[in-house]
């Protein structure tokens, strides 16, 4: 699937695109010198269709801004609402998010009052999607929803929002030339104090079955279902009452140029690989068109090595790089 944009209306529509699982789209027309930003790549595990989808779509607003977002659908109809996300939520926000101010400024308060600004357009724009996903028309989504993690850039400002288990990492450069890994985002888990204790005072359980003791999941009050292995997410309409929200967890990161990249990842990916690992990597590949595929091929590695015996999960990832002609190996 892949998608065109009309400026007037900000409307995003898909249309034939190869991969119908992820999309790299540019605003204006694709030339022989336009400078690659980056690659996107989705690999379906071998539990069933692939329930993930992704989207990198160039020149998002601004000339240098960029719109990323990587979706984890889970339940039965988890596959149409991760691309039904990824084709609504861009426009959506763009059209919010179009008259905003740049957040960074050398006067805190400035910066804190322009960031909140952002911060409700992306609340509002998740709560919208949400309703939209609930009224779609012969789509059960009782039991089937998406996660979302969402890097917008406008220039040296790049704002998060993340939803659920999903999750974005940010490759910086040292003062000892060393690209490390910096974390941007908290996975919203059962694990999470904070998650758990909302979800029990609006009348839901979690708990961790036998067989899977170190994985704490979310039920309804009275039925041992869905088991839902994180906290918020779009969808899941029946666990919207009980304490599963779609409000995303919303950050800011300033960007400088020790920042060199920001992957984008769904929990295929985290499952078997840590942070540093993603980051060296992406490093040892030095080459924005090949990086998400490399990433995705090493989680492909790690599952078989790890776990030779259990079924493999959806692996999808974003890799966006934020310096032109930077060159990515360590201790250059």
């Amino acid at each position: 699937m892949g998608i065109c944009i009309s400026s007037e209306s900000f409307e995003i529509q898909p249309v034939g695109f190869g991969n119908e699982n992820v999309v790299h789209y540019d605003d204006n027309n694709i030339n022989e010198n336009q400078c690659v930003i980056g690659s996107v790549f989705s690999q379906q595990g071998n539990k069933g269709i692939n329930q993930d989808s992704a989207i990198l779509y160039q020149r998002y607003g601004v000339e240098n801004g960029v719109f990323g977002g990587v979706f984890d659908g889970h339940g039965e109809n988890g596959h149409i609402v991760s691309k039904f996300v990824m084709t609504k939520l861009p426009s959506l926000l763009l059209k919010l998010t179009f008259s905003l101010p740049k957040i960074f400024s050398v006067k805190q308060n400035v910066m804190r009052r322009n960031f909140n600004k952002w911060k409700k357009v992306c609340w509002s724009s998740f709560m919208v999607m949400d309703k939209d996903i609930k009224s779609l028309e012969n789509l059960d989504c009782s039991f089937s929803g998406t996660t979302a993690v969402v890097a917008i850039r406008q220039d040296d400002d790049l704002v998060i929002a993340n939803l659920g288990d999903s999750r974005a990492v940010l490759g910086r450069k040292t003062e000892e030339g060393v690209i490390e890994a910096v974390q941007l985002t908290t996975d919203l888990k059962p694990s999470l104090t904070s998650e758990v204790e909302r979800i029990r005072r609006c009348g839901g359980r979690v708990f961790a079955r036998k067989e899977e003791p170190h994985i704490q999941r979310v039920y309804l009050p009275n039925e041992d279902v869905p088991g839902l292995a994180m906290t918020r997410s779009y969808g899941d309409l029946m666990l919207k009452y009980f304490g599963i929200i779609s409000e995303p967890d919303v950050s800011y990161h300033h960007i400088t140029p020790n920042d060199q990249f920001v992957v984008l990842a769904t929990d295929g990916v985290w499952d078997v690989l840590s942070n540093d690992q993603v980051v060296s990597i992406v490093c040892a590949t030095n080459n924005a068109a090949a990086a998400a595929e490399t990433v995705v091929q090493a989680s492909l590695d790690a599952w078989k090595q790890r776990f030779p015996n259990s079924k493999r999960d959806d692996s999808t990832v974003i890799c966006l790089y934020l310096q032109q002609g930077a060159s990515l190996k360590n201790g250059t």
